[in-house]
């Protein structure tokens, strides 16, 4: 598989996962670095607790999305359904607010996020683009 987007969904669930997860660890690593730099922490250990409790929870949002989406494509057996993505959204969004141990941070976030990656799922199946030229 050499990318995200090759071959059907519910197939490779593991190398899909560890890419989630890998995308999902290098937000979180820039996520970091901002609220570090914007927040000042008092000390280089506290810098480096945020550093890796940002990053760890990201890379668990993105390794949530990607089993939830490959499972629900492998149950439903319909490999380009947007709702696959937004079962795997909504799952994360469920482990935000998991983490923030709030119903209502973790139903906003399931359709927030759910809501927003099937619309990522439309965009790629319709062909929609966000940068380049416009195709005439």
């Amino acid at each position: 598989m050499t990318g995200y987007w090759d071959g059907p969904e519910g197939e490779h669930c593991a190398e899909r996962t560890w890419f989630t997860t890998r995308v999902g660890a290098a937000v979180g690593l820039v996520g970091a670095a901002y609220r570090i730099i914007l927040l000042r922490p008092g000390s280089a250990l506290a810098a480096l607790q945020t550093a890796a409790a940002d990053s760890v929870t990201m890379a668990t949002l993105g390794a949530v999305f990607g089993l939830g989406t490959c499972l629900s494509a492998q149950v439903r057996e319909e490999p380009h359904s947007p709702l696959d993505y937004f079962v795997g959204g909504c799952a994360s969004g469920a482990v935000v607010g998991a983490r923030a141990r709030s119903y209502f941070a973790g139903t906003t976030a399931c359709l927030g996020l759910g809501f927003t990656a099937a619309l990522l799922k439309i965009a790629n199946i319709e062909g929609w683009r966000l940068t380049g030229p416009p195709k005439l």
